[in-house]
């Protein structure tokens, strides 16, 4: 059975949802370097967050519905890219995340193809995005959504432990 998937503009009516959809996305990688380490605070974090992308200039959250159930969600910014390279802007996805009893049925493509609609209004030709390392499934996905992989993150730890909260600048007695 297929359903119909809705895709549009996420408003601050969407808030609560978006922060569920969000969080389920961190808390799927819990064991992730980066994404693993949520704070005690995390949902009052994230709505404060989120309502400040909401309202943003730069900032377009999409939302997919199935049969007026939030299912789906996508963020897209518009990015400005370094001065040295071309093109000068880009679309930076993030936070694309799926439902679990939804995925396979078009949702994720839906997103970008709203996404891409996005893209073109406003003169973008060139879409971006960081997904997790490992996983197989996110990999393949985005693979077959015409995402190459060019570039990659890497992290490195410091011996300071992270409780330490040294200057902006560091400390340079440590030195």
């Amino acid at each position: 059975m297929t359903r119909d998937i809705s895709v549009r503009r996420a408003q601050l009516d969407d808030l609560s949802a978006i922060v569920e959809l969000r969080l389920a996305l961190l808390r799927e990688y819990n064991d992730h370097p980066l994404y693993g380490n949520l704070r005690p605070d995390v949902e009052d974090r994230a709505h404060t967050l989120y309502r400040a992308q909401l309202t943003s200039t730069h900032d377009t959250i999409f939302v997919a519905e199935i049969e007026r159930r939030i299912v789906g969600v996508m963020r897209c910014v518009d990015t400005p890219s370094s001065p040295l390279l071309m093109p000068e802007r880009y679309c930076y996805v993030s936070s694309a995340y799926v439902k679990p009893d939804v995925r396979r049925l078009g949702v994720l493509t839906a997103l970008v193809d709203a996404a891409e609609r996005w893209c073109d209004a406003r003169g973008i030709t060139e879409m971006r995005l960081h997904n997790a390392t490992g996983v197989r499934m996110a990999e393949d996905t985005w693979s077959a959504l015409g995402f190459e992989v060019v570039e990659q993150v890497r992290r490195r730890a410091t011996h300071r432990p992270a409780t330490h909260h040294a200057g902006a600048h560091g400390d340079a007695r440590a030195f």
